[in-house]
């Protein structure tokens, strides 16, 4: 499997008519957070195949070299802990280069292919449907002469990650919050069936025994505790503006699906508005 190529060109190696373009791009975030297991990702990939102009960005893209990363007495690197586990001023600036430049740094690389990745199919005729109602509103966006003079061009970054809300520049700069939130039993259950996963740097990494009770759980309450209710992680109300709760557990994909692009409809019509849209 290879990487699902950006729709966007390389910063830096633009051509005119590509510079052209940009100009008129708009770029529109879309967080698309939780913890590890939650099924953040399979969610992203089922936007994105229905978003015209869509791409991901994997948070776990932006984790640091192995070798700089704290070391649990016994249970040895920890790739979790909030403040350590992502290089945060290298995800600030790519985001902000996407938004502004409607461009992709040349370094950016991603390791997310090499992932195994459970399928939970959605209904084809759910997923023609929004496909067709997203390829009509970028239709009208393309026509229209917005802020920027021309008509536009919309690209959609899907941002996921199982730390997305903890550094406020990375939430501040997300244009639509989702929140995937799952109880511990059942991200117990699924991280423990996984067979590992591969870093950033393309090595393997496979939970020693007692790593999610001992330092996965544990990180993921501390990093999260400021976006619920009295720090209450499993049953607090979302208390993050503009943040979207979902709680999939025992849901069918293809709702959830939908309840996100009920959502992007709206934020579309509000960022790029033109008096037809919803005709």
């Amino acid at each position: 499997m290879t990487s699902t190529p950006i729709p966007l060109p390389t910063q830096g190696a633009l051509t005119e008519a590509q510079s052209v373009e940009a100009k008129r791009t708009r770029i529109i975030l879309v967080g698309l957070g939780g913890a590890t297991c939650s099924g953040k990702t399979t969610l992203a990939k089922h936007l994105r195949s229905i978003l015209p102009d869509s791409f991901i960005i994997h948070q776990d893209d932006f984790a640091p070299h192995s070798s700089t990363l704290p070391i649990h007495p016994t249970l040895g690197q920890d790739w979790d802990s909030a403040p350590t586990a992502i290089d945060y001023p290298r995800l600030r600036s790519f985001l902000a280069t996407v938004k502004l430049t409607a461009s992709v740094p040349a370094d950016h690389k991603s390791h997310d292919h090499l992932n195994e990745q459970k399928q939970f199919e959605v209904s084809g005729e759910m997923r023609q449907k929004w496909k067709k109602l997203f390829a009509e509103l970028h239709e009208k966006v393309a026509k229209s002469s917005g802020d920027k003079g021309v008509g536009e061009k919309v690209v959609w970054g899907l941002v996921d990650g199982f730390l997305l809300y903890w550094d406020d520049e990375v939430a501040a700069s997300l244009d639509a919050k989702f929140f995937l939130r799952v109880p511990y039993a059942a991200l117990k259950t699924r991280r423990e069936n996984r067979s590992g996963y591969y870093t950033a740097e393309n090595t393997f990494w496979k939970d020693p025994p007692g790593y999610f009770d001992e330092l996965v759980y544990p990180a993921y309450v501390d990093a999260h505790k400021k976006i619920f209710e009295n720090g209450d992680v499993e049953h607090g109300k979302a208390i993050m503006p503009g943040l979207q709760l979902i709680e999939p557990l025992g849901r069918d994909m293809g709702d959830i699906v939908e309840e996100c692009c009920r959502s992007l409809v709206g934020l579309l019509e509000s960022v790029a508005p033109q008096p037809d849209v919803a005709s």
